[in-house]
């Protein structure tokens, strides 16, 4: 089967097109056909590593997220899965040959979730990173939910920052999804009519308006909850419009990876700071992100493409370094990898 895979650190083109075994599923776990694979920042990061050149034994095949087809169960599985449509979370992370960036993954059977038939695999691939990110950043604020749904954040407001990313798309989706009044930052009126696709509420232009005095205008109270893309850039922003008992949840340190935080600001309200890794993040949340996750794609409440904000960048599995160099650069959107046609 065809697979990528990377032997080294470094630049994009150390990833390559090689030939090797389709894997047999053991105890556990199952075998997916893979027809999308998503690439998240997560992917690139990883595979710089710590400085270009360091071997990487044994060689790695990157790909966190993924959709496609149950082909195998091994031994404890449910054989009712055979022929189920699947998304996949974490195939990577722990599991040199794990990725999604090749024609078959073995995984274990807890990291599939079934894929109703009226989702696309583009919505399956796009699904694990960005939305389980989003889930923890948006249920981490003080006396706030666990879980996400249907009036689950009713009468609350929440800020993204950066709307019209991939993390961003799915913190507007299943804020929007759950009932809150949802404002997000953009840097231009086109990244503003992503944000507003994905469902926004009150979408703000940072380089045009006073965010700050918008908000407040809107939400005197404040916001609740801030999902963070570049906490080094907004902590004043963030520590201005925040609520009482309100949550700063910062997953991401695109602007700088060391931040000032305004301390009285955020004293006197008893706001919370919390960083967000979903790696590294509590079992606990995991079963509750997934559950609401799974039933978010049930209900047709997370979309992708040019209709849902997030627009949907394709390559071939030949041109996953392209791909991956696309996300590098800051794409707008979502890139995908077609593994099969």
């Amino acid at each position: 089967m065809r697979a990528i895979e990377y032997s080294v650190s470094g630049d994009p083109d150390v990833l390559t097109l090689v030939e090797i075994p389709v894997p047999e599923p053991g105890p556990g776990e199952v075998r997916v056909s893979i027809h999308r694979a998503g690439v998240n920042p997560t992917d690139w990061k990883s595979r710089r590593g710590a400085r270009p050149g360091d071997p990487v034994d044994p060689a790695q095949v990157p790909g966190q997220d993924g959709a496609g087809v149950v082909d195998a169960v091994g031994h404890g599985v449910e054989p009712a899965l055979l022929g189920a449509r699947v998304w996949i979370w974490e195939a990577a992370y722990g599991r040199p040959r794990g990725g999604t960036a090749q024609e078959y993954a073995v995984l274990p059977a807890r990291h599939v979730l079934p894929l109703p038939e009226a989702a696309s695999f583009d919505l399956g691939a796009a699904l694990g990173i960005p939305s389980l990110t989003a889930h923890r950043c948006l249920t981490v604020t003080e006396d706030g939910p666990s879980h996400l749904g249907p009036g689950a954040l009713e009468g609350r407001t929440v800020l993204v920052a950066g709307g019209a990313g991939a993390v961003g798309n799915a913190a507007i989706q299943l804020a929007h999804w759950s009932g809150a009044t949802v404002f997000t930052t953009v840097s231009s009126p086109e990244k503003g009519h992503l944000a507003a696709h994905a469902g926004a509420d009150h979408v703000l232009d940072y380089k045009r308006q006073d965010v700050a005095a918008e908000i407040r205008a809107i939400a005197p109270a404040g916001v609740d909850t801030i999902v963070e893309v570049s906490a080094a850039q907004n902590a004043e922003l963030d520590a201005a419009v925040l609520a009482r008992h309100g949550s700063v949840a910062v997953y991401a340190d695109n602007g700088g990876a060391t931040v000032t935080l305004p301390v009285r600001p955020s004293m006197m309200p008893n706001v919370r700071w919390q960083f967000v890794l979903v790696y590294t993040a509590p079992e606990s949340w995991r079963g509750r992100a997934l559950h609401d996750v799974e039933a978010a794609v049930a209900a047709g409440a997370v979309r992708v493409g040019d209709a849902a904000g997030l627009p949907l960048h394709h390559y071939p599995l030949e041109e996953t370094a392209a791909a991956h160099a696309a996300v590098e650069s800051g794409v707008v959107g979502k890139v995908i990898v077609d593994v099969r046609p």
